[in-house]
């Protein structure tokens, strides 16, 4: 038998169990570890619209605090935002396709949805994910000199969000994760382009 067909052997069976690792962990997550508090928190608390105070507060405490600085901070904010959405929805999900877990066939009459229907669209990578760690990289790079130790909170805040995707059933752990590296990535290639070229104030 030849190299080839050896690795090609073995990248599939590594990739079979990966996927059954990331269903169990995903039963586990969504059937098991379960609290009546979350199940009625999680399905607005995982919505773009909850965070639109956090967003407007963050625009208002930019332009009152950065000056001529803090238009490019937002723009900045934004073309992130785009490019985690555009690259994970647009672009990945639909070469990888995988269907998410509550239109998964093999999983019809396990999986514990809890919003009013099953959300369109694929599954890998977890948009949440890449956006809000996306936009959480970039929050703690620039306002860094600002937040300093604190600045990590924005992790913890995406963390919760991603987490909220696989209780509610419409994402496996698996693209959680790879929605957050993704996300982890652009931030930090827009957070430090940034502050290279344009930088905010530094704390007194």
């Amino acid at each position: 038998m030849s190299t080839p067909i050896l690795l090609s052997g073995f990248f599939e069976n590594i990739w079979e169990w990966l996927r059954y690792a990331d269903t169990r962990l995903f039963l586990k997550m969504n059937t098991e570890w379960t609290n009546p508090l979350l199940d009625s928190i999680y399905p607005w608390y995982r919505e773009a619209n909850a965070w639109v105070p956090l967003y407007l507060f963050l625009i208002v405490f930019a332009i009152m605090n950065f000056k001529e600085k803090a238009i490019p901070w937002i723009l900045f904010a934004v073309l992130t935002a785009t490019l985690t959405d555009q690259l994970s929805s647009s672009v990945i999900k639909k070469l990888i396709e995988r269907p998410r877990p509550c239109r998964e066939e093999l999983l019809m009459g396990q999986v514990r949805l809890i919003l009013n229907t099953c959300s369109g669209g694929y599954s890998f990578p977890s948009s949440h994910a890449t956006n809000h760690f996306g936009f959480a990289m970039f929050l703690f790079l620039t306002l860094r000199p600002i937040m300093k130790k604190w600045g990590y909170v924005f992790f913890i805040w995406a963390a919760t969000i991603a987490y909220g995707q696989v209780y509610v059933g419409v994402h496996y752990p698996l693209d959680i994760l790879a929605g957050a590296l993704l996300g982890c990535l652009i931030g930090y290639l827009t957070g430090i382009y940034f502050n290279k070229r344009i930088g905010l104030p530094q704390a007194e």
